[in-house]
C-alpha cells in the first residue's frame, strides 16, 4: 500500500441571504470510501471554504472515492445536507474536475432560469496513450442527466437514480471542453415553468482493480419564469372617485430579487422608470416563491388627470425585467384618471 496525497480545491461556499428572522451557517466535510472494500473514513469534520490537506487513510490499488459535503444549518428548518462533490483517485485512474456557471452563482449550488444559458468546463487530466496502458487509463465517460423536482417540490430528499439521461460520450483526451446549454432539459409540458436540476459526471472505466466510479460530479437547479397579476383596476377603465384597492400576486419568484409596481404617464413603454409604488416593495425571501400584497394607500404615485400605466418588474441577477402574467402577455394596465369634477350652471335674474 501507499499513502496518497490529494488536493481539493474548493469553489467559495458564499452564505445564502435569509428572511430577517433567520440565520444560516454551513460546515463542511469529506468523506472518504476505500475501494473495492466499501469502507469509509470521515477525512475531516470541518473543511475550510477552500485549501487542501493529505489523507490519512492509506490509499490501495482499488483506490478511494472523496465526497464533499455541506450542511446548511437554519434556524428556521434545522439541518439540511448537501452533496457538493465527488472524486475518485486511483494508481493510474484519470483526474477529472468539473464546474458549472451560470449568471447567479450567489448560492452553495449554481442556479439559473429555465430561459437563461450556463455553460460546464470539464477538465480531464493523466489519461495515458500507451499500446499496454490499461483501457481504464485511457478513457473517461461523461454523463449528462436531468431531474424534475416536481409541482412545489425542491432537491431535498429526491432520489436521483430517477434523472433522465440526456447523453453519454467518450473522452481521450487530456484538456478542456467548454460546454454551452441555452436552454435547460428537465422535463416539463410547459417549458417556462419546469424546476429540476442538469446533473454532469465523468466516470472511470471498470477494470479488474475496481469498478467504474465517478471521478467528478456537480449540478445546477434550474428555476421557472415567474408569473404575476394586476386586479382591481382593468385595462382601459375610466377612474373618476378614489383609487380602488389593488391585489398583487406572484407566482415562482426567483429568490432574492427585488420586486416594485411602478406606475408612470402614458401608455406602456418598455423600459421607462416610473414611480415605485412603496408599499410594492419587497425582496423575495428563498423560501417563499408565492406571495400575495393588498394595496390600498397609493393614490399620491399620480399627480394629475389623464392616461396612467401600472407595471409589475423584478431585478435579477440576469437584470431589470417587465414581470409577465401566467398567459404570457406583460403584467401591465393603462387607465384613464379623471377627478376633476366639471360644474354646469345658469344664471339668470328677474326684473
Amino acid at each position: 500500500m501507499k499513502t496518497l496525497v490529494y488536493s481539493l480545491l474548493f469553489s467559495s461556499l458564499s452564505s445564502e441571504l435569509g428572511s430577517a428572522l433567520e440565520t444560516i451557517s454551513y460546515s463542511n466535510y469529506i468523506r472518504q470510501y476505500q475501494m473495492p472494500s466499501g469502507l469509509s473514513w470521515d477525512a475531516s469534520s470541518e473543511v475550510p471554504p477552500n485549501g487542501s490537506q493529505f489523507s490519512n487513510l492509506a490509499i490501495q490499488e482499488g483506490g478511494a472515492r472523496l465526497d464533499l459535503h455541506t450542511i446548511k444549518s437554519s434556524s428556521l428548518s434545522g439541518l439540511t445536507s448537501y452533496l457538493l462533490d465527488t472524486s475518485y483517485v486511483g494508481t493510474y485512474v484519470p483526474v477529472a474536475t468539473i464546474s458549472i456557471r451560470s449568471e447567479d452563482m450567489t448560492g452553495v449550488i449554481p442556479r439559473t432560469r429555465v430561459d437563461i444559458p450556463f455553460y460546464v468546463d470539464v477538465t480531464i487530466s493523466g489519461l495515458r496513450t500507451g499500446l499496454t496502458d490499461p483501457a481504464a487509463s485511457k478513457s473517461v465517460k461523461l454523463l449528462h442527466h436531468a431531474q424534475s423536482y416536481g409541482v412545489g417540490g425542491s432537491a431535498i430528499g429526491i432520489d436521483r437514480t430517477q434523472a433522465i439521461l440526456i447523453s453519454q460520450s467518450a473522452i481521450s483526451s487530456n484538456g478542456q471542453q467548454k460546454l454551452t446549454f441555452a436552454y435547460t432539459s428537465v422535463p416539463g409540458a410547459d417549458r417556462s415553468k419546469v424546476k429540476g436540476e442538469e446533473r454532469f459526471s465523468v466516470f472511470s472505466l471498470a477494470d479488474y482493480q475496481a469498478p467504474e466510479m465517478q471521478l467528478a460530479s456537480q449540478y445546477i437547479e434550474i428555476l421557472p419564469i415567474a408569473d404575476a397579476t394586476i386586479s382591481g383596476i382593468s385595462n382601459n377603465d375610466v377612474i373618476k372617485s378614489n383609487l380602488p384597492p389593488l391585489t398583487l400576486t406572484f407566482n415562482d419568484l426567483y429568490p432574492k430579487s427585488a420586486i416594485y409596481a411602478q406606475v408612470y404617464k402614458g401608455d406602456p413603454v418598455l423600459g421607462t422608470e416610473g414611480t415605485k409604488i412603496a408599499a410594492s416593495q419587497f425582496i423575495v425571501d428563498p423560501s417563499t416563491t408565492e406571495k400575495s400584497l393588498s394595496i390600498t394607500d397609493y393614490g399620491s404615485v399620480f399627480t394629475s388627470d389623464g392616461r396612467w400605466t401600472i407595471e409589475l418588474n423584478t431585478v435579477t441577477p440576469f437584470g431589470p425585467e417587465r414581470l409577465q402574467t401566467p398567459s404570457g402577455s406583460p403584467a401591465v394596465l393603462s387607465f384613464d384618471l379623471d377627478k376633476t369634477i366639471n360644474v354646469n350652471s345658469t344664471v339668470t335674474t328677474i326684473e
